[in-house]
């Protein structure tokens, strides 16, 4: 045995019995225990980031610690306008927090714990500002009749159900369809909203029987609501030898919609044809 453990060895004798038994019960001091620890201490306290208005997004720091920390817990607390009479939030309890109505007038903390297997020790920031209304619009809610406010062109993405589009107006160049004409542009207006023009909504058109004429790619409104397409006569116009029109059917709608739903609408027209 080392002279170093020796030293650390005590041996304690005990007689019992007169003798006859002898029990010997062995300390060694100071080897192998634990040192001890202390709860965590905090050194820098935690602070805010953020303006506190309704609706903004406060950002908590939990400051800095010595010690060891095993765990940090976070809460935020709504004070009265001095930063007393603080309670905690319900549900407040990560690092970030938007700022609600109930909070304006008062001020709010951030309050950190952070504990070891010692114990745990708090600390809380210094409040912030008194809370203000927010200061943005609101968002306006949906018309009911799906029509956004004003009286000029409409954007087909401010347009929503029950609303409709709808084609109102057709021109075609030329007017009168013959055996001999090869190009035709039609020409379509759409509105809706009791007659605005509507910008963006895309128009798609075909002759009725197919095979007559081309079928071009839909085109978007512009400004004033129209929309033009060019046709290509086919090897099926005309229908027969005494056709006198040429039904072309129709169709607006709104992008990313259902072309069965939404606010699409669809109509049929006829261009004179003579042969």
């Amino acid at each position: 045995m080392s002279r170093s453990v020796r030293k650390r060895l005590t041996l304690v004798g005990v007689l019992i019995g007169g003798g006859s038994a002898l029990a010997l019960f062995v300390v060694f001091a100071g080897a192998g225990t634990a040192a001890s620890t202390a709860p965590p201490a905090n050194t820098s306290p935690p602070t805010i980031t953020g303006t506190a208005e309704e609706g903004q997004t406060l950002t908590g720091n939990r400051g800095e610690w010595s010690g060891t920390v095993s765990e940090f817990s976070y809460f935020w607390m709504r004070c009265n306008k001095n930063g007393n009479e603080c309670v905690n939030i319900s549900g407040a309890t990560r690092s970030t927090y938007t700022v609600r109505h109930a909070d304006v007038g008062e001020t709010i903390r951030f309050k950190v714990r952070a504990q070891n297997a010692d114990g745990r020790t708090f600390a809380s920031s210094t409040q912030t500002a008194v809370v203000t209304a927010s200061t943005s619009t609101p968002p306006q809610p949906p018309s009911a009749t799906g029509c956004p406010a004003g009286s000029g062109t409409i954007q087909v993405t401010d347009l929503a159900p029950p609303a409709r589009l709808l084609i109102d107006a057709q021109q075609s160049t030329p007017s009168v369809v013959t055996s001999g004409t090869q190009q035709l542009t039609l020409r379509y207006h759409v509105s809706a909203c009791g007659g605005r023009s509507v910008q963006g909504a895309l128009v798609y058109a075909t002759a009725v029987p197919f095979n007559q004429l081309s079928i071009p790619a839909e085109q978007p409104t512009a400004s004033d609501g129209w929309a033009s397409l060019d046709f290509h006569t086919l090897s099926g116009f005309p229908a027969g030898p005494h056709q006198q029109l040429l039904a072309i059917f129709v169709r607006a709608r709104k992008s990313g919609e259902n072309p069965l739903g939404g606010v699409s609408t669809r109509r049929l027209f006829s261009v004179p044809v003579t042969l």
